[in-house]
């Protein structure tokens, strides 16, 4: 018995309903997916490159790590990673630590991780913490973002603990990235781990709708938005997204006026990758 064209109709709505379900549970549970812990294995002591391979697979390079400024110590969260910056040294060949560590594109990625410098450590004029980029290309040191070539989006200490995101963008307004300032009350406290929290959400091609999300909370504060831009053009068209955690700690700034006099540390642990 062949159906009725009001029973085709309501099959076809039934259908559709059903499709429509399953399609947003599916959204539902991408969404809810939880970050994922970057773990740093192994005992406290030295990080060996072959366990830092393992730990951060895909990196291109790495600085600091075969050179012994990079060791494992062990915190009641988990491990963390403790950094030597070298006195009298700058950049991540010569005086810190840097990677990239490839995570999968994404038009839309939080990293969280906590820093805790030691009491004595040198803030000098400023120094590089991790942070996110992407594209084909290392955008950084003084190569500008032309919207084809990628992005990062890292943090900075400056001086006297004062913070800032530092950002390589195709507005920027000079060969070197731009500053986006913490409230000016802001303070990195030695001693006392700070937890920090990025996002980049990309912009749609040929429109200023991208993001740029820093969170800060410090021992007994609520977690504070200290950075807010909804104009961000990261990319012309939609070949590359975010896909990188920008692994960096170093002090710098382009000369030796940015140098710590003594060896300085800090360390970086609790590092979670959110991709949505």
């Amino acid at each position: 018995m062949q159906c009725s064209n009001r029973t085709r109709q309501a099959r076809r709505l039934i259908r559709a309903t059903v499709l429509g379900v399953v399609a947003t549970v599916g959204l539902v549970v991408r969404a809810a997916e939880p970050a994922k812990a970057v773990v740093i294995s192994g005992d406290a002591g030295m990080y060996p490159v072959a366990r830092w391979k393992a730990d951060w697979p895909g990196c291109e390079y790495e600085d600091g790590v075969k050179e012994g400024r990079v060791s494992v110590v062990r915190r009641e969260a988990g491990n963390a990673l403790r950094i030597t910056c070298k006195a009298g040294a700058i950049g991540p060949a010569d005086g810190g630590a840097g990677w990239r560590y490839p995570y999968g594109r994404s038009d839309d990625l939080t990293i969280s991780y906590t820093v805790c410098f030691d009491p004595d450590f040198e803030f000098v004029k400023g120094g590089k913490l991790p942070g996110i980029s992407g594209g084909p290309e290392s955008v950084t040191g003084g190569r500008p973002a032309d919207g084809m070539n990628g992005f990062s989006a890292r943090l900075m200490w400056r001086k006297d603990g004062r913070g800032e995101a530092y950002v390589y963008h195709m507005h920027q307004p000079g060969k070197y990235g731009e500053s986006f300032p913490f409230p000016s009350d802001f303070r990195f406290v030695r001693g006392e781990p700070t937890q920090v929290r990025i996002q980049t959400r990309m912009n749609r091609p040929g429109q200023r709708d991208g993001a740029l999300l820093v969170w800060i909370q410090q021992k007994g504060t609520a977690e504070q938005l200290v950075v807010e831009r909804r104009d961000m053009e990261w990319r012309r068209e939609e070949t590359f997204g975010a896909d990188s955690v920008q692994f960096e700690v170093f002090h710098g700034g382009g000369d030796a006026s940015w140098a710590p006099k003594t060896d300085s540390h800090l360390e970086i642990g609790q590092i979670r990758v959110d991709r949505r």
